[in-house]
């Protein structure tokens, strides 16, 4: 049975995202994003489960820059998970009794419009997980009121949920990666995705559009970019890449490998199927027959037959 870390404690929304992806595997949890990845980069553990992004907020920063910058780790499933935030608190608390709330960051920033709503006089304090929030929230000697998190977590630390669906959007979604050391990919399934951090050589005019061409020229279309800074100086950037396919297909492959001509240096996240099974419409010209056709091609001229 593979043994699997997370955001914990237990009653995080990955934990959740744990059971959908792997249900029978042994559960890990992990104070913060950062240390369930070291889990899995030091063999405590088989893998990881950990959020990439959000379909509110963007990329979860904390796991984009540990991706880029920790000991490799290859990405070999994804899950799109529902959020739904409920305000928790002790058995007997009323909603004037809330002076300060604790939670997540995102979460925090998720809910704001109903703080602003409801709770107006109330401070919002963030911390490492929204059931660690819970978890905090449930001791008698707590100096935090309430607690943003998923139901199951107040199911877990005995609190009361006030009010459910607090999210300024119902439909928020959060996307999960299930990460473990390098490996081959999984087997291409036809609707996959591939994820990328690419580190530009240098900062010049064009140096972004470089990067796209090497995609659109192959008819490779990206669902995700997002720029993090390399903490060289102000205006100084690498870039995380999402796009359709599998790096065994000939247009993946000869994009990433036209990246790695252009780029100072280009880390591959992996190829795994997409959680929402979209196939990509796959241009003309651009499909596996097509470059094998252009490669043969060649080849004859390159021997004289014109």
């Amino acid at each position: 049975m593979p043994k699997l870390a997370y955001l914990g404690p237990e009653g995080t929304f990955a934990e959740e995202a744990l059971r959908i992806l792997a249900p029978h595997a042994e559960r890990l949890p992990s104070a913060n994003v950062s240390a369930a990845l070291d889990a899995a980069r030091r063999g405590e553990a088989d893998g990881a489960v950990v959020p990439l992004e959000n379909s509110l907020e963007g990329g979860i920063t904390t796991t984009l820059d540990e991706l880029a910058w920790g000991d490799p780790l290859l990405i070999t499933a994804e899950v799109l998970l529902p959020v739904e935030f409920s305000l928790l608190v002790r058995p007997g608390t009323e909603s004037g009794d809330i002076k300060r709330i604790f939670s997540h960051p995102a979460a925090l920033t998720q809910c704001r419009g109903f703080i602003a709503r409801e709770l107006p006089d109330a401070v919002a304090v963030a911390g490492p997980s929204t059931a660690g929030a819970a978890q905090e929230v449930a001791l008698p000697s707590s100096p935090y009121d309430a607690a943003i998190a998923a139901r199951i977590a107040g199911e877990h630390y005995g609190l009361v949920e006030l009010a459910s669906g607090i999210g300024d959007r119902s439909d928020t979604v959060t996307r999960f990666v299930h990460v473990t050391r390098p490996a081959p990919p999984p087997e291409p399934t036809g609707a996959d995705r591939t994820s990328l951090v690419v580190f530009l050589s240098d900062d010049h005019p064009g140096a972004l559009l470089e990067m796209l061409t090497e995609f659109a020229v192959r008819g490779v279309n990206l669902t995700r970019i997002e720029s993090r800074p390399t903490g060289d100086g102000i205006g100084r950037y690498f870039f995380h890449f999402d796009f359709e396919g599998h790096v065994a297909e000939a247009r993946v492959g000869e994009a990433i490998s036209g990246l790695h001509r252009v780029c100072a240096d280009v880390r591959f996240l992996g190829s795994y199927p997409r959680a929402d099974r979209l196939s990509p419409q796959i241009k003309r010209g651009t499909a596996d027959p097509d470059f094998a056709e252009a490669a043969g091609w060649l080849a004859r001229i390159r021997n004289g037959q014109i």
